[in-house]
């Protein structure tokens, strides 16, 4: 646990991206977008990103507290904070990170109705709900808070660390409707993870000594991946970058998306991204303990001739009675599986825009819209509802602005822009505006861009 918890402060401590890239999503045909839909439309003969820059997107997010809660300098004691904190919170509250880093993105139009898109990201990805009452326990411990039942089904996190290689399709039905899907294969690097523990501890006043102590219908597992190698931990970060691509624990999924014009200014579009696996069986290290245990003290007794160590028996005697310990035991860990949808407007002067075949395409100078967006996590569904208006000032140049009601924030504004010069593309995308200035104070963050090269 000495190595797990530091490398779980790592990646919480990265400013992630938490999946719902409502700006991106649909907007100004760029290559990107078919990652959030395989479905959408494309007018473009064949694309590359710049490696490594073409996309990067990060993000932190937290519900029931902000980072200046704990880290605000006002001479209060860490610990005042932290209780604070813990009196704020519900067992619902989480912390969710997410980033991800385009190593190669490329495409090509095969023929008038399919285009061929593939690529390699690396990704991290993970959340943890507050697990209150052991941290209570483990801050403040048990003396104040007798009779009480600490919750061990709070601990609830999961992290990942993994590459992703895909290939997808999207083909224009006809003029209307738009089809595509993606093929990725994941390469896990680290997975930890722990859900569906159960049991409680629970002090109260003895008969024989002071306190009593009662572990009852105890039932956790935490589940490693990728972080032990043999009997030692792994701790060059070269091995986990190695393991990104066709490492030993692989996986596999499929997006599925579709555009439908359901008139000449009325779009609908809807994706599911990520519905997919991964099997853990290498360099795993899975930890248990289930069962019930007793404990009323430590009677110390003086004898000179003998001495006693008292823990190694109140060790001994606690696995004799609570089974525990690790395997190596393989598991399917499942992905964040995500579901868009959105309804868009059009209106406005209408121009046309040349596309790959040598024909021309009409479009709306503005748009206005609605997108809906869930995520799968171990707790519940996290959704979020975005309103939109887009507004094209040419055929290169393209904004969007966003309004986003989710759990993190009910005035999250972010705004987008794509500008292309020549053949390169640039883009560049920010959300929650009103909270740049006070990162601190912001329960969420995030910030898009790249640069890719489109032909025509």
């Amino acid at each position: 646990m000495k190595r797990i918890f530091p490398l779980l402060f790592i990646f919480f401590a990265i400013k992630m991206y938490g999946q719902n890239k409502q700006v991106l999503y649909n907007f100004a045909e760029l290559p990107q977008t078919l990652l959030l839909n395989p479905g959408a439309e494309t007018n473009y003969k064949f694309h590359v990103g710049v490696p490594l820059l073409s996309g990067f997107s990060s993000e932190f997010g937290s519900t029931g507290f902000i980072v200046s809660d704990l880290f605000s300098v006002d001479n209060r004691p860490i610990n005042d904070k932290v209780s604070e904190v813990l009196n704020k919170v519900t067992t619902k509250d989480h912390l969710k990170f997410n980033t991800q880093i385009e190593i190669l993105n490329a495409g090509f139009r095969y023929d008038d109705k399919n285009y061929f898109s593939f690529g390699f990201y690396e990704e991290f990805d993970a959340i943890s709900y507050a697990p209150k009452d052991p941290i209570t326990l483990i801050t403040e411990g048990n003396s104040a808070y007798l009779n009480k039942n600490f919750d061990l089904s709070q601990i609830l996190y999961k992290a990942d660390v993994l590459g992703v290689l895909h290939f997808g399709v999207t083909r224009q039905i006809n003029d209307k409707f738009t089809v595509g899907a993606r093929l990725k294969i994941y390469s896990s690097a680290l997975n930890l993870e722990s859900a569906n523990n159960s049991g409680t501890f629970t002090t109260v006043n003895g008969a024989d000594n002071i306190y009593t102590h009662y572990l009852d219908n105890v039932n956790v597992n935490l589940r490693t991946s990728g972080l032990v190698e043999g009997n030692e931990y792994i701790d060059n970060p070269e091995s986990y970058l190695g393991n990104t691509f066709f490492g030993s624990n692989l996986g596999i999924g499929i997006d599925f998306g579709f555009t439908s014009h359901l008139s000449d200014q009325l779009e609908l579009t809807g994706s599911i991204v990520d519905l997919g696996f991964i099997n853990h069986k290498k360099n795993i290290k899975n930890s248990f303990i289930k069962g019930d245990y007793k404990f009323e003290g430590i009677e110390f007794g003086y004898d000179p001739n003998n001495s006693i160590n008292y823990w190694d028996e109140l060790d001994e005697d606690f696995k004799e009675k609570v089974p525990s310990g690790d395997t190596q035991e393989s598991y399917i860990s499942w992905r964040p599986t995500k579901l868009i949808a959105s309804l868009k407007y059009s209106f406005g002067q209408k121009r046309s825009k040349y596309c790959y075949d040598n024909t021309y395409k009409n479009f709306y100078r503005n748009a206005l819209g609605v997108q809906l967006y869930s995520v799968f996590r171990p707790l519940n569904s996290q959704l979020a509802l975005t309103g939109f208006f887009e507004k094209s000032f040419s055929e290169k140049l393209h904004t969007k602005v966003t309004y986003t009601i989710d759990d993190y924030s009910f005035y999250n504004i972010g705004a987008g822009i794509s500008a292309q010069i020549g053949k390169l593309n640039f883009y560049g995308m920010v959300d929650n505006i009103a909270q740049f200035g006070d990162i601190a104070s912001a329960n969420n963050i995030s910030i898009q861009l790249g640069i890719n090269i489109i032909f025509n």
